[in-house]
């Protein structure tokens, strides 16, 4: 069975196509034949040694989609086709293989107006957002700011929160190609960063009001002036540093606006949670009111250059490998 594996956590040149015996299927996991794996931010997080979770050698990929090969007692069916995400890749092999041992409460169904590309594209950003929106206790008619509007979770957040109601969403592009491609794709009230702070455009855009909640995926600096949008009673949720582990607050903006702000991590969610954000994601995609947007597949034999492509060219939309 072929495998990407990290060797060592060094960087891409640390990955390396390996074969491995086919993994045997227990009790309480089902045998997925891989086709097709999301490629993420935690992948080079943990290439790059900063997950504690983490050991090298590891199989990478946190995401993937496939069909299912052996189902055990599971009650699915051979041949069903799933998606799924959870420790894969992090704590145990990932989904950068031919076939996975998956727990069966981290597959979800896959419709067949969905290929198995985007499949793999969603299940990291799409629950991520679906999830932090409603810990936001977000409802129809309120304000969201998600900044990143080429990143998965920028844009997956923005995606479902104006198909779930938002009055106004709101998202950055960090230059003038990427704000330029977010109006040709309607997005609207995307704010360029090179030309206008986040601040001021939200300022700008809400006519001097704060937004309701943020879904803030990026760290460093755009956690400190995304706290700062927030209106009276605000919720900001964190769950991304590619812009910095660190930053600097005004504890006024959560004081004097009575705000929250919290952190999140999809690992810590139930099945059952899980299992709810699905119910509503999957709808809306079938429907084609939310239509995620996959920016380049390579093979699976190319994952290193995929990262890199992620990494650092910081394409518009997903990146994934398929068969």
């Amino acid at each position: 069975m072929r495998a990407i594996e990290a060797k060592t956590f060094s960087g891409y040149g640390g990955l390396r196509q390996i074969e491995l015996p086919k993994p045997q299927p227990t009790e309480d996991r089902v045998l997925v034949r891989v086709t097709a794996a999301g490629v993420t931010p935690l992948d080079h997080t943990i290439l790059s040694g900063g997950h504690p979770r983490a050991k090298a050698p590891l199989v990478l990929g946190n995401e993937g989609a496939g069909i299912i090969e052996e189902a055990g007692s599971s009650g699915l069916a051979v041949g069903d086709r799933v998606m799924f995400t959870g420790p894969y890749g992090v704590a145990e092999p990932g989904a950068w293989q031919d076939s996975l041992l998956v727990r069966p409460e981290h597959l979800a169904p896959v419709p067949d107006a969905i290929d198995d590309v985007v499949a793999a594209s969603l299940p990291v950003a799409y629950l991520t957002a679906q999830i932090t929106l409603s810990l936001a206790e977000f409802k129809s008619g309120m304000t969201v700011l998600a900044p990143g509007i080429g990143g998965s979770v920028g844009n997956a957040t923005y995606q479902l929160a104006r198909a779930q109601g938002a009055v106004k969403v709101i998202s950055t592009a960090g230059s003038a190609a990427k704000a330029a491609k977010a109006r040709a794709l309607g997005f609207e009230d995307v704010i360029d960063l090179t030309t206008e702070g986040l601040t001021d455009g939200i300022r700008r855009i809400m006519a001097g009001r704060g937004v309701d909640i943020v879904v803030e995926s990026i760290g460093g600096t755009v956690t400190s002036a995304a706290l700062s949008s927030l209106g009276l009673g605000g919720v900001l949720i964190t769950l991304g540093y590619s812009g910095g582990r660190k930053t600097t607050i005004d504890v006024t903006d959560l004081i004097w606006k009575r705000a929250r702000m919290a952190g999140f991590s999809l690992f810590a969610q139930s099945p059952t949670t899980i299992a709810s954000a699905w119910r509503d994601i999957i709808p809306l995609i079938v429907s084609g009111s939310v239509k995620p947007i996959v920016e380049r597949v390579y093979p699976f034999g190319e994952a290193s250059e995929a990262l890199r492509h992620l990494i650092e060219d910081r394409p518009f939309g997903k990146v994934v490998l398929a068969r």
